[in-house]
């Protein structure tokens, strides 16, 4: 049994130390009781070499966990060391066709084609192929063509004696499914059903017909979301006429939130592209800049409106000591607005009806935020710092309408977003800070200029 592992140098060096010495049971000894994940991580340690030594040790089948395991990047680099040959028989053809298919949909062209003409499996190296052949974002991508699937029209018999025989093929027996002559899903059956039915009785007449399935065209942010929603760990696929061709589990969909999490994050971030912290500098630079010379517009933006006030700024300096404030508080509000809204779009929680809702509430909300904020402000301008009565109603005024702004602002955009096709996680990062900077600065020295001429 895998036993819970904390990697050490010690451990490393130990383990270099009988690679050196090509010690292969001792080497074995100190790994055959890790986990794949614990092994993987192994390979931030070692040399190219001393991988391959350790991996070639495996047999195929923990082999091919261990390279499921692997960061795409230090997989695509010990790949590129090993011969198509030795990629077929030692990592792929113990592995399931859809983790398979992402290991080699990876490799370049002709390395994908020398890998999938030394599997000697020819029906594993054509549901691999089939996969393939899918884009590696949608349903079809994620699916494994694993699975165990009975007749609607066999007996109990029949039906124990197939789903024998494909189980040796399938890791984990979530469901039995149920299909007609022409393939097209018709249902479900549970283990339990038919080792309690009599052994002369239909499929048809003991399985669920109301299953949940999904289309191999369908996006993985969908796939995502059905399993979220219905709480199911396996999720069938069907093609454009309804026949079973593959189904998605749930360590699968693990993978989707955690890339989709890591894409929105970057993106909140004014990142541009899906990157990695080991890609080179060249990379990691072009994703930057796009935001951050917005960014910078935006502060060239603001430069010239305060400019446009500079002599309202004259006449008291002291009304520039607030425009961190107003900037500040209008981006933290827009971007906890955008972040709630983002949030109920990902998860579909949000439709025509609950927009105008959510666009209400967070308004009633940007009012009480704004109305509490104003007080505090008026308070402390007024009573703690001395200020003229005109920059105190300036400053409380400017702080409501921007919170009050910013707060609608923050959640009209991402919804705007999303109906261009958009992904709106852009609303909750440089865009809504930088918008409402500018907007801020321009209602807080509005407002002052009004004020001021006022109190003239």
């Amino acid at each position: 049994m895998p036993v819970q592992f904390e990697l050490t140098r010690e451990f490393i060096d130990t383990l270099k130390d009988a690679v050196r010495n090509t010690d292969e049971v001792a080497v074995f000894n100190q790994i055959r009781d890790l986990h794949p994940a614990d092994i993987a991580e192994l390979y931030g340690g070692l040399s190219i070499d001393e991988a391959k030594f350790i991996y070639l040790l495996l047999d195929s089948e923990m082999a091919g966990d261990v390279l499921t395991e692997m960061e795409d990047d230090d997989r695509d680099e010990f790949l590129s060391a090993l011969s198509g040959e030795v990629i077929a028989k030692q990592f792929i053809d113990k592995m399931d066709s859809d983790d398979a298919a992402d290991v080699i949909g990876d490799l370049p062209k002709d390395k994908k084609a020398d890998v999938l003409q030394h599997i000697e499996d020819m029906e594993q190296a054509g549901e691999i192929v089939d996969l393939l052949g899918y884009d590696e974002d949608s349903a079809g991508g994620l699916m494994a063509k694993e699975l165990i699937k009975v007749n609607e029209n066999w007996d109990v018999e029949t039906c124990t004696r197939e789903i024998r025989k494909q189980a040796s093929e399938v890791d984990e027996v979530y469901y039995v499914y149920v299909i007609d002559d022409n393939g097209v899903l018709k249902g479900t059956v549970s283990l339990k059903r038919i080792m309690l039915a009599r052994s002369n009785a239909k499929i048809k007449n003991l399985s669920q017909p109301d299953v949940i399935s999904i289309n191999t065209d369908a996006h993985s942010k969908d796939v995502a979301n059905i399993m979220e929603k219905y709480d199911i760990v396996a999720l069938p696929v069907v093609d454009a006429i309804g026949r079973l061709v593959g189904r998605i589990t749930i360590d699968d969909v693990v993978d989707v939130i955690k890339e989709e999490a890591e894409r929105d994050y970057q993106m909140i971030a004014g990142i541009s592209e899906d990157v990695e912290p080991s890609d080179n500098v060249f990379v990691l630079t072009r994703a930057r800049i796009p935001w951050l010379v917005i960014g910078m517009l935006g502060g060239i933006t603001g430069a010239n409106i305060i400019g446009l006030f500079v002599t309202d700024i004259k006449s008291d300096p002291r009304i520039a000591l607030f425009l961190p404030l107003i900037a500040a508080m209008g981006g933290n509000v827009g971007v906890q607005s955008s972040s709630i809204v983002v949030q109920g779009l990902a998860s579909k929680s949000l439709d025509l009806d609950s927009t105008w809702k959510k666009l209400g509430k967070e308004l009633t909300i940007g009012m009480f935020i704004g109305l509490a904020f104003a007080c505090l402000i008026l308070s402390y301008s007024y009573f703690l710092s001395s200020n003229s009565l005109p920059l105190t109603i300036t400053v409380s005024l400017a702080l409501f309408i921007v919170i009050l702004f910013a707060s609608v602002f923050g959640t009209f955009i991402p919804i705007i977003l999303n109906r261009l096709k958009i992904d709106p996680a852009l609303a909750t990062g440089p865009f809504i800070t930088t918008t409402n900077d500018i907007l801020g600065m321009l209602i807080y020295l509005g407002i002052g200029r009004i004020m001021y001429g006022l109190f003239a």
